[in-house]
């Protein structure tokens, strides 16, 4: 019986060794001195090396060239933006307005969804990326540490307010509107005001037919209205 429980352990042990197995473009790349995640990378192909580097170039000098030239400044924030983040991937409704520096997660690029209408103000940062520290211990290497990847979703007219980061997984609703300076980190819901780091909801939009029935109330209550309680 001792003999079959560690003939079976063996057979784990070994199974466990097959997946960590490191491809040799990776090994080559952690010898160069690319630290790459094991998790992300570890069975990366030569081809598939080949094919990302030409892309991060391609999309590196159509970003630092088109994003923000002083040549084309009048037409940037509603017409070269948008298109330059539909070139590299990113869905991009119509009328969207894209401040100065802002940056995308490059690569991760098709994951990022800015609807009509959306707003996103200067210096935002949108990723849908970042380190999983979920099984970080102490001891541990972070560089070895695999990615949490989930798309980010700008809906309908939202706004988002100058130099705020918007995290992996967050949707923005529609019509709401995210303070400067906020750090995004989960959804925000439709037609509310949030801001903070990490960004919190302060105060709901109201309705414009209910905002008009408070100011007459309001008005009411201040000329001697109030009367009619």
């Amino acid at each position: 019986m001792a003999k079959i429980y560690a003939r079976l352990i063996g057979i784990n042990i070994n199974k466990e060794m097959e997946k960590k197995r490191l491809s040799l473009t990776y090994r080559f790349l952690r010898f160069i001195g690319l630290n790459y995640s094991e998790e992300e990378y570890g069975q990366v192909s030569l081809w598939q090396v080949i094919k990302r580097t030409a892309k991060t170039y391609r999309d590196g000098f159509i970003l630092k060239f088109g994003m923000d030239s002083w040549l084309l400044s009048p037409v940037l924030p509603r017409k070269v933006r948008p298109a330059i983040l539909r070139t590299i991937g990113c869905q991009v409704g119509k009328n969207v307005f894209i401040g100065d520096h802002v940056r995308i997660d490059s690569g991760h690029a098709d994951m990022i969804i800015i609807e009509e209408h959306a707003h996103i103000a200067g210096g935002v940062r949108i990723l849908c990326h970042q380190r999983n520290l979920h099984n970080y211990y102490v001891g541990d290497d972070y560089a070895k540490l695999g990615y949490i990847v989930k798309p980010v979703v700008l809906k309908k007219g939202c706004l988002v307010g100058m130099e705020s980061f918007v995290m992996p997984g967050v949707t923005i609703g529609e019509g709401a509107i995210v303070g400067a300076g906020s750090l995004v980190t989960h959804d925000i819901p439709a037609w509310t005001i949030a801001t903070g780091r990490p960004a919190k909801v302060v105060k709901e939009i109201p309705n414009r037919s209910m905002e008009g029935d408070y100011k007459k109330i309001n008005k009411l209550l201040h000329t001697g209205g109030g009367k009619i309680l």
